[in-house]
């Protein structure tokens, strides 16, 4: 068997007043996910434990996301991240506050 990639996903996070990296990412994560049910692995004859679940976080200080925490939104599969740079932050008019906005592929792939 091979792995194959089976699904991507892409969702937009923001933390509007936190200034939370992770948070941000989290809400990304859960954006990717919110319309989908994945049946495709009772289909296969395998449960949802046997999906390996990529996700990738675009945010403008990758150092600032715990990935353990942005993981833990993810309800099944084997979970790696990676974080890097990209997604926005939008400072306010007089530099006290920041919007954080992330972006967040989710790449699902299963042994076929």
């Amino acid at each position: 068997m091979a792995l194959k990639r089976c699904i991507i996903e892409m969702g937009v996070g923001v933390d509007l007043h936190g200034g939370d990296y992770t948070k941000a990412a989290q809400r990304a994560v859960a954006n990717a996910l919110w319309h989908n049910s994945l049946s495709f692995p009772r289909a296969v004859g395998k449960g949802p434990e046997a999906m390996q679940v990529d996700v990738t976080i675009a945010v403008a200080e990758p150092d600032s996301v715990d990935g353990d925490a942005v993981l833990s939104v993810l309800p099944y599969g084997e979970r790696r991240i990676q974080v890097v740079k990209g997604g926005l932050d939008i400072p306010s008019e007089d530099g006290s506050d920041v919007t954080i906005m992330a972006n967040a592929a989710v790449v699902v792939s299963m042994e076929l």
